[in-house]
């Protein structure tokens, strides 16, 4: 049993304003795994008024890039070396099966050096040459912090979600009040651990585990410069309004229905053996899953059997089996949420291939769904249009390559996409035709060197490399 009864309040463990500790369960068969304080308002001011206290006496802001470089640079030592720990309390808190909580950890790596390399490079003071001789004004640009932002983080992926926003809002000098969901208590508590190991002086860093009326509370704090925000597109209206409303700056990144676009020419066996990963990864509780499957017409039955064969051949479990492919989804009312949208695709004529509502049998204690994939499916149907957070596989039909196009574009959002081709020159340019933030081809990972994030109701603002720093600063201009 874990027990974090403190909270990690600008840096230092403080005791909550509120002494009742959370029950954190598992979703495998919902037994209490650890207990963890919550943050009330209270909490938020003391750790807002530590954050703006550090940023406005500068000890952070001020010190010299190359140092804060090598501050995080530490931080991620730490966390490769406790690469382990982190996995093992991810899969317990949220039901991420093994394998994806450990292959995570490279993936972890690989951001957080981007972020550092960007550092590096990143334009934090420039002098431009004048424009017009017959005015010969210098003008020296500067990259400075924008002050005390408030990062918001949801449960899916909780170690990446907090390093995307803290890395770089850190590189580039602000204070940062990290506001995690109570499900990720655990994790984000030894996050803490962590970053209080690194060296950051005092107010520049909390980590708060709170209910979604706190962090409203937070996002609304007038101490607070900017918000950034990862998870639900009606969360982040909610956000993006309160943003504009105080002027706050603000990044969302949102929800998404990605399409996997494969095209006549694909080796159809490799597309689906690479959609197992592009589409079912954690549990299928991933925002850039690509659970639109644009297939076409001749070849649609080839696609839908493979497709079949391959959800059928995944082991649903215990999410410590290193057998388990797929886990639990992390509460009950989000395993009924999926089970009712499966209900749906039923109800709206769609073809069940394979899966169904039914809870897996042997798994009735756990957060337990089926995979399921669905045929013939409409593009309007609200399994192809609505975002459902788990295992369900749609297939839709096309005539021609427009026609593909159109249909993975004709969506509320844009947040992630696939194109599968044995041309990679064609397919490539399908890829620049669909509206969406990433594109992997033929199942290539995203990267983080380039700008990450999403078209449309998927969000606004960009995360990853040099693009992310900018992000967290303000440009300012003097003129000599």
């Amino acid at each position: 049993m874990i027990t974090y009864d403190r909270l990690f309040v600008g840096g230092s463990w403080v005791r909550p304003s509120d002494p009742e500790l959370l029950d954190i369960t598992s979703p495998h068969d919902r037994s209490v795994i650890g207990r963890a304080a919550q943050a009330q308002p209270v909490d938020v001011d003391r750790a807002v008024a530590k954050a703006r206290a550090s940023f406005e006496a500068g000890a952070w802001r001020a010190t010299p890039p190359g140092e804060r470089i090598a501050v995080l640079r530490r931080f991620n030592a730490l966390r490769e070396e406790n690469a382990e720990r982190v996995a093992h309390l991810i899969s317990q808190e949220n039901g991420s099966a093994g394998w994806f909580t450990r292959a995570g950890q490279p993936g972890l790596t690989r951001q957080a050096e981007a972020y550092l390399k960007a550092a590096e490079e990143f334009g934090w003071e420039e002098t431009l040459a004048p424009s017009d001789p017959a005015y010969p004004v210098r003008s020296v640009v500067r990259r400075e912090a924008v002050g005390v932002v408030a990062a918001v983080i949801p449960w899916n992926s909780p170690f990446s979600s907090a390093t995307a926003k803290i890395i770089p809002a850190l590189l580039a000098g602000n204070s940062v009040v990290l506001k995690v969901s109570p499900e990720n208590s655990l994790s984000m508590g030894f996050l803490a651990e962590l970053l209080e190991r690194v060296g950051l002086p005092d107010g520049v860093i909390s980590v708060l585990p709170a209910d979604r009326e706190t962090s409203e509370y937070l996002v609304s704090h007038r101490e607070v410069d900017k918000i950034a925000f990862t998870g639900s597109t009606r969360a982040g209206r909610r956000i993006a309004s309160i943003a504009g409303e105080q002027l706050k700056r603000v990044s969302l990144e949102l929800g998404g229905k990605s399409a996997a676009i494969i095209l006549p020419d694909a080796d159809i066996g490799k597309a689906v053996a690479g959609l197992k990963f592009g589409s079912l990864l954690n549990n299928g509780e991933s925002c850039i899953a690509q659970t639109r499957i644009l297939a076409p017409r001749g070849r649609y039955e080839e696609v839908v059997a493979e497709l079949k064969e391959l959800v059928e051949s995944l082991k649903v479990g215990d999410p410590s089996d290193p057998e388990t492919f797929i886990g639990p989804m992390i509460r009950p009312d989000q395993q009924e949420r999926v089970r009712t949208y499966i209900r749906l695709g039923i109800e709206e004529g769609a073809r069940l291939v394979t899966g169904g509502p039914q809870i897996p049998e042997g798994l009735e204690k756990g957060n337990y769904v089926t995979p399921t994939v669905f045929a013939d499916v409409g593009n309007s149907m609200r399994i192809a249009r609505e975002e459902i957070f788990g295992p369900v596989l749609v297939v839709i039909p096309y005539d021609d390559e427009d026609e593909a196009v159109r249909i993975a574009n004709d969506s509320e959002y844009g947040l992630s996409g696939g194109v599968w081709s044995a041309d990679e020159a064609h397919a490539l340019a399908v890829a620049r035709r669909v509206r969406t933030g990433p594109v992997t081809i033929n199942g290539a990972p995203v990267a983080f060197d380039g700008p990450f994030g999403g078209f449309r109701a998927s969000g606004i603002g960009r995360e990853y490399g040099a693009v992310g720093i900018g992000s967290y600063t303000e440009y300012k201009t003097i003129t000599v």
